[in-house]
């Protein structure tokens, strides 16, 4: 009985994978362009999200700085998830909702990338960093799921949204890190393919 449990997880996630690959490849193509217009224009992306979700963050800075597959130079990225004295300052002296929008706020120049990673679409913290990306005239890629929840309701025509088509978290946040998987193939791709060419 455990067994055919742990199979079902299996096979639910594949499935979800198989109906969203349609889905999700154009917006993460369009990810995909909008980073690698902000790398090469001197820009930085950074990355937030909560729980499993910082983690994904977490992840995806570490691809970019070190590396995903393939050797190239470190890429400018910063996962606003990691600095306990920052985010321990920020929600003693303000408010947890404010713990990555003052770092949008300190660190993002127009032209930078901010990943907001929220599988509900309704993390306030993330929501507030959002906008705080829009008054830095950044670009916000959105990773959601359960239709994208408030977020979805931020975005301009020039950010991106990756909404999972599922409503479980597990199972979204299975899609959002091979969302980022993809990303970091594809802008090594482009990136490594304009070094090629030069």
């Amino acid at each position: 009985m455990l067994e055919q449990r742990i199979q079902q997880q299996f096979f639910d996630s594949a499935d979800l994978k198989y109906a969203a690959a349609e889905i999700l490849a154009k917006p993460i193509a369009d990810a995909v362009g909008a980073v690698v217009g902000c790398i090469t224009a001197g820009g930085k992306v950074l990355a937030c999200g909560n729980g499993g979700s910082a983690s994904d963050a977490q992840h995806f800075a570490a691809e970019f700085v070190g590396r995903f597959e393939r050797e190239r130079p470190g890429l400018a990225a910063i996962a606003l998830t990691t600095d306990t004295s920052i985010l321990t300052a920020i929600g003693n002296d303000y408010d947890f909702n404010a713990v990555y929008s003052k770092q949008v706020q300190a660190l993002g120049v127009p032209g930078d990338v901010l990943v907001a990673i929220t599988t509900s679409g309704n993390s306030a913290n993330v929501l507030a960093a959002v906008q705080a990306a829009r008054a830095k005239e950044m670009t916000v890629i959105a990773l959601t799921g359960r239709g994208g929840g408030k977020l979805r309701e931020l975005l301009t025509e020039t950010d991106v949204h990756i909404c999972v088509p599922h409503e479980r978290t597990a199972r979204i946040q299975e899609v959002h890190i091979l969302a980022l998987h993809c990303i970091c193939d594809a802008v090594d791709l482009q990136l490594l393919g304009e070094q090629e060419n030069t």
